[in-house]
């Protein structure tokens, strides 16, 4: 834990840019061809009937530099290990190029890891691709310290609330969100501290007889 508060607690720098990763699941609802959506009429709000039709699911992929104000949500059939490797190669070769390493912080899932490389690419470019990030993970059972699920509820909030029939109309209405976010360069500042830890989780603490 206090080693994933010490990476929220550094000053921003665009060398060493810290960004959180982290997925949810959502699913493809189209509305139920017997008893189509009414539109809005003058006096009236539109209507949506409680049935649907179940159209699978995708995954969604969320990326973000809370110090930057920048994030980047990737939309996939699956969550796959290869799904990860790939999401790791852009964030590498496309959205940090320019930068001296990555500080990844992530939760422990066994799909999160440099090994996720070497299953999906040679292992000179697999090694390649690990060494652009330093890798820090949530402890077990404490996925709230990932800043990215943060920015996936803001994500749920602001336009996941809604039907969504296929996996390209998500994608398109989730870049349209991106866009907006971060024009406005919207921003996560992180106040819980290492020593507000000690404090309020002190029962985390081991206890020393002395």
């Amino acid at each position: 834990m206090e080693d994933v508060l010490a990476v929220y607690a550094r000053p921003y720098d665009p060398q060493w840019p810290v960004v959180c990763v982290d997925e949810k699941s959502k699913e493809l609802h189209a509305d139920a061809a017997a008893r189509p959506p009414r539109l809005p009429q003058p006096g009236r709000v539109a209507r949506i009937d409680y049935e649907y039709e179940r159209r699978g699911t995708a995954n969604i992929f969320m990326a973000v530099e809370p110090l930057a104000g920048k994030r980047r949500v990737w939309i996939t059939a699956q969550r796959t290990k290869q799904d990860f490797a790939e999401l790791l190669r852009q964030l590498a070769d496309e959205e940090y190029v320019a930068a001296a390493k990555i500080v990844l912080v992530c939760d422990n899932l066994n799909t999160h890891g440099p090994h996720v490389l070497y299953e999906q690419y040679p292992p000179a470019e697999a090694r390649r691709i690990a060494e652009r990030f330093e890798w820090h993970y949530t402890p077990e059972h404490g996925s709230w310290l990932n800043v990215a699920e943060i920015e996936l509820s803001v994500l749920e909030q602001q336009c996941l609330r809604r039907r969504f029939a296929s996996q390209a109309f998500l994608a398109s209405e989730a870049a349209a969100w991106e866009g907006e976010r971060n024009q406005a360069t919207a921003k996560i500042r992180w106040q819980f501290t290492a020593a507000d830890a000690r404090i309020k989780l002190r029962r985390l603490y081991p206890s020393l007889n002395i």
